[in-house]
């Protein structure tokens, strides 16, 4: 897929799926759940063992599969072999962003400080992610962007229904979800995860 249709389909959806499982099944079931929710772009990360068979039981939906907690360039290239359409790391790898421009996969690099933003943005990044955002607030959005007014911030870590559109009111491009689905997962099951998505996706439509 095209870097900047995988861009556009990141931003369109808003919402982000981050999802740890202690298997590459309960990965592949909680993606599928969160799927049938209405999320469309799926951050597998690679805390989750085995996580490549993961990969390739998502093959072939019709949703963004990406990875996340990429923290060197042998990880990313896995990745991108294994069909990731982005990659996200917790925080900001220069090494990574030349694999990943070689390859025109997106990299969404974490980041908290405005010179670790620069950096990212130099090195081809479209999309920080801001983490974690439970150390800020809305507004600092609003802050980053006076100096650096093409910034596009994707929060990540503490966002949940309570406060998701307060981010994106501030200008957040989209928001990176997770712990509400892994509770939802653990309370109720795939039909927890599918019916929490709905919520979130219903959330949306309310900003």
């Amino acid at each position: 897929m095209q870097k900047f249709k995988v861009l556009k389909a990141l931003t369109d959806g808003k919402v982000v799926a981050v999802i740890r499982g202690n298997s590459p099944e309960e990965a592949a079931l909680l993606s599928q759940a969160a799927i049938a929710g209405g999320i469309r772009a799926i951050e597998l990360t690679y805390t989750t063992p085995f996580i490549k068979d993961t990969f390739k039981e998502l093959r072939n939906t019709d949703a963004l599969i990406g990875a996340g907690t990429v923290l060197d360039a042998e990880t990313a290239r896995h990745a991108i072999l294994n069909g990731a359409n982005f990659i996200v790391s917790p925080s900001f790898h220069s090494e990574i962003a030349v694999i990943c421009n070689r390859y025109s996969i997106p990299y969404l690099p974490g980041c908290m400080t405005i010179k670790e933003m620069v950096s990212a943005l130099e090195s081809g990044s479209d999309i920080i992610k801001l983490f974690p955002a439970n150390q800020f607030q809305p507004s600092f959005i609003k802050a980053v962007k006076g100096p650096l007014p093409n910034v596009s911030i994707m929060p990540t870590g503490g966002v949940g229904l309570s406060n998701m559109n307060d981010w994106l009111k501030a200008g957040a491009v989209a928001v990176g979800i997770g712990s509400d689905l892994n509770k939802a997962y653990i309370e109720n099951g795939y039909a927890g995860v599918v019916e929490k998505a709905k919520i979130y996706i219903q959330q949306l439509s309310v900003q």
